[in-house]
């Protein structure tokens, strides 16, 4: 190593497996034959993620940093000939996943050193990998003590002509596993066909993504079981076990650039049929008496009816402080259509919108004489009160009826005559009209303005 005699970095206790939320502490040893100059020796503890698209390839597509954290242990000046001792420690963040090393992709944990040298000369830099092995609880997975079951119907033809079912049901005791624990596995294969099944297989399968541009997947089973086919018309129920080998943890988060799976797999050898059964592998084993977390509901939305205040003994506020809203009155209903007839005739207007007209209310469409026509008086009235519509008036000049109509009443029956005003309701005196050389309009002219 020329001027450089022993550059290493020693961990504690030569401790290499270290848990998420622990402290790394170490020392650098440097020995050197003759002073050397420097500008800074660093210490760097640093733990990434790196894919690729091509195997066994370390020039990595995409890249994911955990953490890097840096200590300088000696700053610009000479480094002196002999042996150098710097200790440094570091504390791990607490939440990193495993480390793990795939044909596409690694999880790696390392501790660097850097002896940064002047310009044109020689840099040094040395590194000493650890591993980080975390924990999945798998008591805090919803549903883990559940059976994880499925089912598949395959219809298959054989010799050429005929037609065949097969119905296959599997399931498992659980849905989580630690190493060394037992997967029960229990099938049942109907055979609707005249023709025997090939063997059933149960494999324990590990499924690795690695997230690039285009996704790669690796596929390798771990364990692997086999039974005897079916009969043609026969029912089957198999059961096996598998037992779990030390695994890679299963992956509870999205978004990492690797992400690890496991499921059990049963298929037939022939005819082709296949189904999985997701599992997890984690580092707590299943407390079966404890209850399993439930799965998470969405809230339901609050109403928006404004509660009862409760019975309170604070004193109320004073009346100035909140104005007092008036009471909302209730929407008037809409009116009712009237219906409709071959000729239009008059009716008077509603007795609500016009109280200040006599004879209105008792309006029913017949027209008696009242006593005041029989003895041939008239009185002034104005043609508003034989208007059609509310807010339909006509001008002084016109009326719907001749100087020689008979004249009206607002009573409808003879009782009533004793309760009406000494002003009944008259048609008004075209003699008085001040426009004498104008005939009156017509009745349909009247009616279409």
């Amino acid at each position: 190593m020329g001027k450089l005699q022993e550059f290493e970095i020693t961990l504690n206790n030569n401790k290499t497996v270290y848990s998420p939320g622990e402290s790394i502490s170490g020392t650098l040893k440097i020995s050197t034959a003759q002073p050397i100059q420097c500008k800074a020796i660093k210490v760097n503890c640093q733990g990434f993620c790196g894919v690729t698209s091509k195997a066994n390839d370390t020039d990595w597509t995409e890249e994911e940093q955990y953490f890097s954290s840096s200590v300088s242990i000696a700053d610009k000046g000479t480094l002196k000939d002999g042996e150098h001792s710097f200790p440094f420690k570091f504390l791990l963040p607490a939440a990193a996943p495993t480390s793990f090393e795939g044909p596409y992709g690694q999880i790696i944990y390392r501790v660097r050193a850097f002896i940064d040298t002047p310009r044109f000369a020689k840099d040094y830099k040395i590194e000493k990998p650890f591993s980080m092995k975390n924990t999945v609880n798998l008591n805090e997975i919803p549903g883990i003590q559940e059976p994880s079951l499925s089912s598949v119907t395959k219809n298959f033809s054989y010799m050429l002509v005929k037609n065949g079912t097969v119905v296959l049901n599997a399931k498992t005791d659980m849905r989580g596993y630690i190493a060394g624990e037992i997967i029960k596995v229990f099938a049942e294969i109907e055979n609707k066909s005249e023709k025997s099944t090939g063997h059933v297989v149960a494999s324990l399968m590990q499924k690795v993504t690695y997230n690039t541009k285009k996704p790669t997947y690796d596929l390798r089973a771990v364990a692997e079981v086999e039974g005897p086919g079916v009969k043609g018309g026969q029912k089957t129920e198999w059961k096996e076990q598998i037992i779990v080998p030390p695994l890679q943890l299963s992956t509870l988060t999205d978004g990492n650039l690797i992400q690890i799976c496991y499921y059990i797999q049963v298929n037939l050898k022939y005819p082709d049929v296949s189904l999985t059964l997701p599992i997890y592998i984690g580092s707590t084993a299943v407390d079966l008496t404890r209850p399993s977390p439930s799965r998470a509901v969405p809230p339901m939305p609050t109403p928006r009816n404004n509660p009862t205040p409760a019975p309170s003994t604070v004193a109320a506020p004073a009346e100035s402080a909140l104005p007092s809203l008036p009471p909302r009155t209730a929407p008037k209903p809409a009116p009712k259509p009237r219906p409709r007839s071959s000729h239009t005739s008059p009716s008077a207007p509603p007795s609500d919108l016009y109280p200040e007209l006599p004879g209105v209310a008792n309006y029913s469409g017949e027209m008696p004489k009242s006593p005041l026509h029989e003895s041939g008086s008239q009185a002034p009235v104005s043609p508003n009160a034989f208007s059609y519509a509310p807010g339909l008036s006509f001008r002084q000049r016109q009326s719907c009826l001749g100087p020689s109509a008979p004249p009206f009443s607002s009573s409808t029956s003879p009782q009533d005559t004793n309760h009406m005003s000494s002003s009944a309701s008259l048609p008004p005196n075209y003699t008085s009209s001040s426009y004498p050389h104008e005939p009156p309009p017509s009745y349909d002219d009247s009616c279409n303005i």
